[in-house]
């Protein structure tokens, strides 16, 4: 299955805790992935005096684990250590930071992490390629901080609904988009430079090679949104989790399946596994829908550009390719992308007696 197991891995990886007014849950589970990559943070009591403030994170790994969990033993520290966050030369000597001040501290952790991490050997000379989202709450006594780099998500169910959600930072959004090409780079097949799915991230050095351009500015940037909300006795939960959640189930229908767990349940790391294993069967089944879809369309899509050839002949799989690169195209395999559907390009209907062995 290329970048898949045959079957995927179903054991996990569960927590839970309680403190400072909160209790949390969490899993991972390596599932159809070859490598776990994933990596998270659940900090009870923030460093520097800050004990009544949580922090809890997930990094959604990608080209390797490295990057995710580095951030998650040491993001936090970068976050708190910064002069930017207290306002003031030394850390810890006020008596708490101001709003904009965590959310000034918070864009700097994230880019000094990320040059910091630059530094490392096997990063620097290109041994190593990974990349890592990052998607966080900081909770203070009155404010909740959704933190958020890349396609990962973070959502806040409030009297019964979701109130708030994190953006995903993908590739053909505009704002995205128009840093990407300024930096030389194109969005193809919903990908930077054809290649990579998130247009924000930690690591992904391979991105981060501009020459003139600073490190909000390159292909791929580190710089997170940072979101303030008050807290208020209305909220119920927030559920954070990493694309692979996403893709199966909205932000209503996660939420509205969380809540229906904790009507019959009290174990937060319970209804997390719940979570996990409803998500890895939906994935199951509605893949193989969703590939089957995509070959259909792939094909009528060919087929539509062999017909305006017309007087031109017939045009080389390339030709093919090349025009399909340059259009959105939903449910490309992750990694591979169009590429990856050569095979069934090729034995589609209008394919085999024009252009086979011709690419």
């Amino acid at each position: 299955m290329g970048a898949f197991l045959d079957k995927p891995k179903t054991e996990k990886h569960t927590g839970h805790g309680s403190g400072n007014g909160l209790r949390f849950g969490l899993s991972s589970m390596q599932g159809w992935r070859v490598e776990m990559e994933d990596a998270h943070t659940a900090v009870l009591g923030v460093p520097h005096g800050l004990d009544n403030w949580s922090f809890f994170a997930v990094y959604d790994g990608h080209a390797g684990s490295r990057v995710a969990n580095y951030c998650s033993k040491h993001l936090l520290e970068h976050i708190t250590g910064s002069e930017d966050f207290w306002g003031i030369e030394k850390p810890g000597t006020a008596l708490e930071p101001t709003v904009e001040g965590v959310k000034s501290g918070i864009r700097t952790g994230f880019l000094k992490i990320d040059e910091y991490m630059r530094n490392f050997s096997d990063l620097r000379n290109g041994m190593d390629r990974s990349g890592s989202t990052a998607v966080a709450v900081l909770l203070s006594p009155e404010h909740l901080y959704f933190i958020n780099c890349g396609d990962s998500r973070a959502v806040l169910y409030r009297n019964s609904q979701v109130c708030f959600s994190t953006q995903d930072h993908k590739p053909c959004n505009p704002r995205e988009k128009e840093r990407i090409q300024n930096a030389g780079g194109s969005v193809m097949i919903q990908r930077v430079n054809g290649s990579l799915a998130v247009s924000r991230a930690l690591g992904d050095y391979d991105y981060k090679c501009v020459d003139g351009k600073g490190p909000t500015e390159q292909l791929v940037s580190p710089e997170p949104e940072v979101y303030e909300i008050p807290r208020c006795e209305e909220d119920e939960f927030v559920v954070l989790a990493c694309d692979g959640i996403w893709d199966v189930m909205s932000n209503e229908e996660l939420c509205e399946f969380v809540k229906s767990r904790l009507e019959i349940m009290d174990d937060l790391e319970k209804v997390c596994n719940s979570v996990v294993d409803t998500c890895l069967h939906k994935v199951s089944e509605e893949a193989v829908k969703k590939d089957a879809e995509l070959d259909k369309y792939l094909e009528s899509r060919v087929e539509e550009i062999i017909e305006k050839s017309g007087e031109e002949g017939i045009p080389e799989l390339v030709h093919v390719m090349r025009n399909l690169s340059v259009e959105i195209i939903p449910n490309l395999p992750p990694g591979g992308g169009l590429a990856s559907k050569y095979d069934q390009l090729v034995q589609s209907t209008a394919l085999p007696h024009y252009l086979h062995g011709r690419f």
